[in-house]
């Protein structure tokens, strides 16, 4: 480690060999005491307007004595903070802070004028609510934190700042609330967040591989969020947060399978009504995964499944069909997932008209042309529907869903029931952050499906998620 030397032309020129880019910048000037000072700062992410007012302006005048404490005094920047090692310098000059130098000091002062291009809060386009708060984070770490210190106007949350990634130096916020957070899983992610050796780290999704206890399992195993009263909702069960700049995706630890069926609305409407549309995408996401393999293993194995009209209807419209049942199930959902991919790549205003085009003319004509039949269509379509009721889920109900419409094409149901028992087992084996993913319902904690699929009132509410394991179990009096 290489500390500033009280020569200011060997320090800048060191500063320098460690920051070779031409687009840091240095700035010298002398102060009416004829002390020499040189700023060095990075110009596409330092703010030149500020730097000049609140530094090298209050500086001209200066005529006191050579401490880099008496002239930190002078500058009018609130963020300020003393440096004596090169490392620290280039650390604070490549995050936008410009660095200090002085002649005949061995210091450096940081004066935080970075610039910031934010986008304003707003609501998040992936969770849309009609009842309750309508912000969201943003790609700042500093005003997420500051969305969520809002809410939690308490002593005892902690927001621990902490840097992760070789090369991009990403900051990561620590969130929880000291005495309600469950025993051990601070530290726990704490120690995790340090073990990770990356060199990039340009999303939150990053960390989600490093903190499952199953990493490359399909299950989900971390919790996430873009809104910031979820975020504080989580932390007050007893849950740990992080924020990683550059990302509006919140995370939060540990994670329980029935949070995705869960919505901030849900709370701002009477009991019964989020009773009613939990149930309501369960069953969407259940008709989502099976519709497409039980249609398809009752043509199969088991037509004696389809009521007699119904068969009737189904035997007219494949008469003709050139493709087996799977076959053209497969074809149809492929097509699906390829529109779905290019009307969210394609441009806005394209996309809209892409989706009406591959939806009415391509299905149309498809029918017509006899390369696939009605009911496919109609099945495909409403499953690709239902799975957008729980979209936090998305990527791995599509995969479960094709696996099991190859399943059902090959077994039949009894495929389908072994498949199903197969992804329960995983679901009520998997733990992570001592929580098991399947609580409240493997294992039964009955104080917990009161807000599992099932909504009580607030008033039922009293004690936090035993599932969680927060020590402070009482949160209503």
């Amino acid at each position: 480690m290489k500390f500033v030397s009280g020569d200011l032309a060997k320090t800048r020129d060191a500063l320098k060999k460690l920051l070779p880019a031409e687009d840091i910048l240095t700035f010298p000037f002398r102060a009416a005491g004829g002390l020499d000072f040189c700023a060095v700062f990075a110009d596409p992410v330092t703010d030149k307007e500020l730097l000049g007012e609140q530094v090298v302006r209050a500086l001209l005048p200066y005529d006191g004595p050579h401490r880099a404490e008496e002239i930190a005094k002078r500058v009018t920047s609130p963020e300020l903070r003393i440096e004596r090692t090169l490392e620290g310098l280039a650390k604070e000059v490549l995050a936008g802070n410009p660095v200090l130098l002085f002649s005949d000091m061995d210091a450096a002062v940081v004066v935080g004028t970075k610039k910031l291009f934010l986008r304003s809060i707003s609501e998040p386009s992936t969770d849309i609510a009609v009842k309750g708060p309508r912000e969201g984070f943003i790609e700042d770490v500093k005003v997420n934190t500051s969305l969520v210190r809002r809410r939690l106007k308490t002593e005892e949350l902690r927001i621990e700042m902490l840097e992760v990634g070789r090369r991009s130096q990403t900051t990561v916020a620590l969130c929880y609330l000291e005495g309600t957070a469950a025993d051990g899983v601070a530290d726990e992610v704490r120690n995790k967040l340090r073990e990770i050796d990356i060199d990039f780290v340009a999303d939150s999704s990053y960390l989600t591989h490093f903190l499952s206890a199953r990493p490359y399992s399909l299950i989900k195993q971390v919790g996430s969020t873009e809104k910031p009263d979820i975020f504080c909702a989580k932390l007050a069960e007893g849950r740990v947060g992080l924020l990683a700049d550059g990302s509006p995706i919140a995370l939060t630890v540990p994670y329980l399978f029935v949070e995705d069926f869960q919505s901030s609305e849900d709370y701002f409407v009477p009991a019964y009504r989020a009773t009613f549309t939990r149930l309501l995408r369960l069953f969407a996401l259940l008709v989502a995964i099976y519709l497409p393999a039980f249609y398809v293993a009752a043509q199969l194995f088991k037509l004696q499944l389809f009521p007699i009209r119904l068969l009737l209807t189904i035997a007219g419209s494949i008469r003709d069909i050139p493709f087996s049942p799977s076959l053209e199930m497969l074809i149809v959902l492929f097509v699906l997932e390829i529109l779905n991919e290019a009307s969210v790549r394609m441009p806005k205003y394209v996309g809209m008209a892409l989706s009406v085009v591959g939806a009415l003319v391509l299905g149309e004509t498809a029918v017509s042309a006899g390369f696939v039949s009605t009911p496919a269509i109609i099945i495909i379509a409403f499953s690709g529907i239902g799975l957008y009721a729980v979209p936090n889920l998305i990527e791995e109900t599509s995969v479960v869903r094709l696996a099991m419409l190859l399943i059902a094409g090959s077994v039949g149901t009894y495929g389908i029931i072994l498949a199903t028992g197969f992804i329960l087992y995983r679901l009520v084996t998997t733990e992570n952050f001592g929580s098991p993913l399947f609580a409240p319902f493997a294992p039964t904690v009955g104080r917990d499906l009161r807000d599992s699929v099932l909504k009580y009132n607030m008033g039922s509410l009293k004690k936090r998620p035993v599932s969680i394991g927060s020590p402070n179990r009482r949160r209503m009096k």
